[in-house]
């Protein structure tokens, strides 16, 4: 058989899917391959030997520019004015510290992203460090309520709060009722969410990967603290993280999904139109073992394509993952109703990428970077909806790197395909794809093209209609016209005389006359 008549299916190992360290839980593409947690240590690895190298960096400048200045002074310094330039040496070693420190803040600090602005005290800006930090280090039952200063945040506008208000309130609401029962600990917990919020609302310069980090953090102290009070309790734990970050990342949904200051929507974009580019690819061609012609199997189908279309209208990663699961479990549901046995991994991934690919979802690129930057790390390492996650960025990895060896074409057709400029739509004798039976191989375009075909036999019939009415329509004409003139003839040689008619007796058209008896004749008598 020839080899590319041969057809492959779509196999990815599942040790692939876990981690590249080999701690066990799953890999991210967006991680590199790693983990949350591993990613998180990598990343903190590598920020902290950034600002190693920067401080190293400050403190030679520093050392250089004393130096230089020790040795202008010591030049002009006179023999009895000694103490005199000696203070001021001092004086001025303690404003190049304060400027290199200055200096040094400004590289990890957002406004150095921003316009220049009115450069703050010394004393004002470690103030303002600190309480912007305060809630990823410090306690819950040390940290205050915000302060008025916390507050001054961007305001949204009128439009956004009344389109976001209706949800957030309910949130608020269902997170307060759902602490009441922790009592004092909830408490505690509201009002550290709360200032989280405020501190978020004054990082609007940040970038995602900033954003990301001062939320995972908040999350990984708040579950320490919370597994103190519960004393390890891991689900009554979790239960409460869950509620937290429906909390939080209901209220920073606006300010953090799809930031300004990524590509996210750029990459949308990029996706969306290779998903309609390759709008030509079919059941065939990715080997996915679904039957669409049995009912049940394309319900799960149309099931699977409406919750992952959906998952752009939640705003907690949660929901957003559950969205992903459901979508998944219709899968493997369709998969096991054709096969009559239960779904491989082998069989999944495929099914998964069809769907993708019939479904075009919505900033999908900025769905998958919200959850991987903001989603609670313990449910993206572990359980089904990792799982099902980690597939998902598989099968969009696999859709923007496919070529013509991933689905056995000939590069040439593959582009022609992708361009538009033809459409594997009827395999011809002699093709690269194997001879099989369209209504088995492809259910609904056979469906197609016997509509196709049909719809071609009644415009052939309604020209043949038309036709004969359009003859009949001129031989009336022509009847019409000839009658006319047979008329018009008769009437010229016979021209109609209208004679009046002759005056006669009441009876003279009475052939018994003659037998009447003689009329009466008057008589006179004498009176």
């Amino acid at each position: 058989m020839n080899q590319r008549t041969e057809r492959r299916g779509i196999h990815v190992d599942q040790s692939e899917l876990l981690c590249n360290k080999g701690c066990g839980y799953y890999g991210n593409v967006a991680w590199q391959g790693l983990c949350s947690k591993c990613w998180r240590e990598e990343y903190q690895r590598a920020r902290q030997k950034q600002i190693q190298e920067d401080w190293a960096l400050a403190e030679k400048l520093q050392k250089e520019e004393e130096a230089a200045y020790a040795s202008i002074q010591g030049a002009q310094a006179q023999p009895q004015a000694s103490l005199a330039p000696f203070s001021k040496f001092e004086e001025k070693k303690t404003n190049e510290k304060t400027r290199k420190v200055t200096t040094v803040k400004k590289f990890f600090s957002p406004s150095s992203r921003t316009a220049p602005k009115k450069a703050p005290s010394e004393g004002e800006e470690k103030v303002t460090g600190l309480r912007d930090w305060r809630g990823m280090f410090t306690p819950p039952w040390e940290m205050g309520s915000p302060t008025e200063e916390n507050q001054e945040g961007k305001t949204p506008s009128p439009s956004i709060s009344r389109q976001s208000s209706i949800e957030t309130d309910r949130v608020s609401r269902d997170f307060v009722d759902f602490l009441k029962i922790l009592q004092k600990p909830g408490r505690e917990i509201h009002k550290q969410s709360r200032a989280f919020i405020e501190i978020m609302a004054n990082k609007k310069d940040l970038g995602a990967d900033e954003l990301s980090e001062c939320v995972q953090d908040f999350y990984q102290n708040m579950s320490d603290r919370l597994m103190t009070h519960f004393k390890g309790s891991t689900e009554r734990v979790e239960q409460v993280m869950d509620e937290v970050e429906k909390y939080i990342m209901t209220r920073l949904y606006k300010s953090v999904f799809c930031p300004e200051t990524t590509d996210d929507e750029k990459k949308d974009l990029a996706t969306q139109n290779r998903i309609r580019a390759l709008h030509w690819v079919d059941i065939q061609m990715l080997c996915v073992p679904v039957d669409e012609e049995i009912p049940e199997v394309s319900d799960n189908v149309v099931k699977a394509i409406t919750d992952v279309i959906e998952m752009d209208s939640k705003r907690v990663p949660r929901d957003k993952l559950a969205c992903i699961t459901r979508c998944s479990k219709h899968i493997f549901s369709a998969i096991k109703i054709t096969k009559s046995e239960p779904a491989s991994a082998d069989d999944f991934l495929p099914t998964l990428i069809y769907i993708v690919l019939k479904a075009n979802p919505p900033r999908l690129q900025s769905n998958i970077q919200y959850i991987t930057r903001f989603c609670n790390p313990s449910r993206l390492m572990t359980g089904e909806d990792g799982y099902y996650f980690t597939n998902l960025c598989c099968a969009v990895a696999f859709i923007e790197k496919l070529d013509a060896q991933s689905l056995n074409l000939d590069p040439e057709d593959f582009e022609r395909y992708m361009s538009g400029q033809a459409s594997p739509r009827r395999p011809e004798v002699g093709s690269s794809w194997p001879q099989m039976d369209t209504a088995a191989s492809r259910p609904a375009l056979a469906q197609v093209y016997q509509n196709l075909d049909l719809l071609s036999g009644l415009g052939s019939r309604q020209e043949r209609v038309l036709e004969g009415a359009r003859s009949l329509q001129s031989d009336l004409i022509t009847w019409q016209e000839s009658v006319e003139r047979e008329v018009q003839e008769i009437l010229e040689k016979y021209p109609l005389e209208i004679r009046p008619p002759a005056l006669s007796a009441i009876d003279s058209d009475n052939v018994e006359n003659d037998r009447l008896p003689l009329p009466l004749t008057p008589q006179v008598f004498a009176g």
